[in-house]
């Protein structure tokens, strides 16, 4: 039997927005959306709550939900590096690019603090790597090179927004990775990590899940007190901060946890789902009361 999630103290509003991330969160870990989870999304919709997919994701990877983004059709992507529109193709509606000079800060800052760290670029139009960084998600198309040319704007490409610089190391800890990370180059950009390898993503000044999504809410009125907000890894802890009620996720990393106003079950329990569900039938008894 699922048990219930830990609510924040008090009554929970019925929000104007939902906010949740997607791997660890609302997708399950075969990374598909349960029967369950698409019927949460669409009553909520229904009932006039928008929901945004706010993932550490690049568009081109949005596909898995793409058929579940009801009227607005938006989604935040690449850690708010990019506002997208899954109606129209992953249309770029928005991008808060991390300036080439700060990346190639970072790069020559974690050769030193870090050595054995290896990149990738992520830009609008795909994603280059150095020959060292590991096959996560190859692609045949990528240019193989040193970040140093990759980030060169007179090579091939180099006109393109960088969405995020990755970068892995294949002996230090993920954690005191990015704590070592943010040591060194905090000054040039946002540092953070999804990922259980030691695979950080780094973005621009002040760039977030949380900055862009106060940036679309604003666009619509919306307060940060009308969003529940749902995430599981470090990348989400800002958002579930500034969001005016928040669910870590069963299976989250502990700063995850203690950032949370609340807490659900895991994601390959649907975690998300119950939590909508509960707003929704709450909405439903007080029209009824």
């Amino acid at each position: 039997m699922t048990s219930a999630p830990q609510r924040p103290d008090g009554p929970t509003p019925t929000p104007r927005l939902i906010a949740t991330d997607l791997d660890g969160t609302l997708l399950r870990d075969d990374k598909s959306v349960s029967p369950r989870t698409v019927a949460a999304l669409a009553a909520a919709e229904e009932a006039g709550i928008e929901v945004f997919f706010v993932t550490g994701r690049p568009a081109r990877w949005m596909d898995v939900v793409s058929d579940h983004v009801h009227g607005h059709g938006l989604a935040i992507c690449a850690n708010g590096a990019a506002v997208v529109d899954l109606h129209a193709g992953r249309e770029f509606v928005q991008v808060r690019a991390l300036p080439r000079a700060a990346a190639l800060a970072v790069v020559d800052a974690l050769r030193i603090a870090a050595p054995g760290t290896s990149f990738a670029v992520e830009l609008t139009t795909g994603i280059n790597y150095e020959p060292a960084y590991p096959p996560f998600f190859k692609d045949p198309a990528a240019r193989i090179a040193t970040a140093e040319e990759l980030l060169r704007e007179d090579t091939a490409g180099g006109a393109a927004p960088v969405l995020k610089l990755l970068a892995h190391h294949s002996e230090i800890a993920p954690d005191e990775f990015l704590t070592l990370a943010r040591s060194a180059a905090d000054a040039y950009a946002s540092i953070t990590r999804s990922s259980p390898t030691s695979l950080l993503e780094i973005s621009g000044h002040g760039v977030s899940k949380a900055s862009t999504l106060a940036l679309c809410c604003a666009e619509r009125g919306i307060s940060p007190a009308e969003v529940v907000a749902f995430g599981d890894m470090p990348n989400d802890v800002e958002m579930l901060s500034w969001a005016g009620t928040s669910y870590a996720m069963g299976n989250a990393h502990p700063d995850v946890i203690a950032a949370a106003s609340g807490r659900t079950v895991a994601n390959n329990e649907d975690g998300v789902a119950l939590v909508i569900e509960r707003i929704l039938a709450e909405l439903i008894a007080r029209q009824q009361a």
